[in-house]
């Protein structure tokens, strides 16, 4: 037996790799005459110089990958250019001025002949309602956010609405009136009633983390000024007239809510959702402005009658009105914004 050299054997090797990759050379004879002709599917080339670019070309395409992507057709497209805008003092200086005189003409309207200065006790009660007031909001603004984070959204929109409005509606009213019927004695338990009111308000907007943040931001900056300036009015006012629209606003949330529950209950035209979606938006906006009016005075009275001795002082009650109001205002805000940036697309 003849023994091969190792380069040899290699270059058969390497010339059968090759070739597995290319259709088999033919070879075909055809008798004429005398002679015989031979020709091949071969067409001449050279195993070795195929091999060899072979080699190269893997060299190539492990080195900075030319050959590759020249084998691929792709799609490139420009990126979008985005031009900033030039921020516009004039325009700043208008729109604070707008807010201002907005402001003072409703100032003006509604208290021309503000009341005498809050006592010690009414001043620090009404700011103990809104420092619970604050952290309930924020409370629940974080916590809807760890929600959202944590997937617990897509649960509760790939959930049955009605098992989640029924939940939520359990959850919500059993804490809050865990809030209401416990003590100021028990401030442990009512500070846990209030922790988890807060929890179930935060699971119900999580879902509203899917809307855009610019969206968002806005609504919670026009809900902060409104709610400050409806506050404002509210504990500056002469008299206690905004407490005798105690009636007129459980009418008007009764019929906002029944507007919000109509298209889920009842078969509806397109000019029918509209009207009803209009009267849950913008009559719930003036409604639960109206109701900031009231319960900012209802704590000012409040006051008064706790430091008479009347009754038992407790601003973290007062607070889950004023908290629900806001909740509500805001919710309104997003829809009409959402409403707004629909519209332009």
């Amino acid at each position: 037996m003849q023994r091969l050299p190792t380069t040899t054997l290699r270059t058969l090797l390497a010339s059968s790799a090759s070739n597995s990759f290319r259709p088999p050379t033919r070879l075909f004879t055809i008798p004429k005459g005398p002679t015989a002709k031979r020709f091949s599917t071969n067409f001449g080339q050279n195993p070795g110089i195929l091999n060899a670019l072979r080699n190269q070309r893997a060299k190539w395409g492990a080195a900075a990958g030319f050959f590759t992507k020249g084998s691929s057709r792709t799609l490139t497209t420009d990126n979008t250019i985005i031009q900033r805008k030039e921020f516009s003092w004039q325009k700043l200086a208008w729109t604070a001025a707008g807010v201002a005189g907005t402001a003072l003409a409703v100032d003006t309207i509604f208290n021309r002949d503000t009341r005498d200065p809050l006592t010690n006790g009414e001043r620090e009660y009404l700011n103990s309602s809104f420092m619970y007031t604050g952290a309930g909001v924020g409370l629940t603004a974080i916590a809807a956010r760890t929600l959202f984070r944590n997937g617990v959204a897509f649960r509760i929109m790939a959930a049955n609405p009605w098992v989640v409005l029924g939940i939520s509606l359990v959850g919500s009213i059993g804490s809050m009136m865990g809030v209401y019927y416990t003590p100021p004695e028990r401030p442990i338990q009512k500070h846990l009633c209030w922790l988890a009111f807060n929890g179930f308000q935060a699971a119900t907007l999580s879902p509203l983390f899917f809307l855009n943040p610019a969206i968002l931001s806005r609504a919670a900056l026009y809900t902060v000024g409104m709610v400050g300036s409806l506050s404002y009015i509210g504990a500056t006012a002469t008299t206690d007239r905004y407490l005798y629209l105690g009636a007129p606003l459980l009418a008007g949330v009764t019929i906002v809510a029944l507007s919000s529950l109509a298209p889920m209950i009842l078969p509806m035209g397109l000019r029918a959702l509209v009207f009803t979606e209009s009267i849950s938006i913008y009559g719930g906006l003036a409604v639960f402005g109206g109701f900031v009016l009231y319960d900012t005075q209802k704590i000012l009275k409040h006051a008064r009658m706790s430091e008479q001795g009347l009754m038992r002082g407790d601003p973290l009650n007062e607070a889950i009105s004023l908290e629900l109001d806001i909740i509500n205002i805001f919710i309104r805000m997003v829809q009409i914004l959402a409403m707004q940036n629909n519209k332009r697309k």
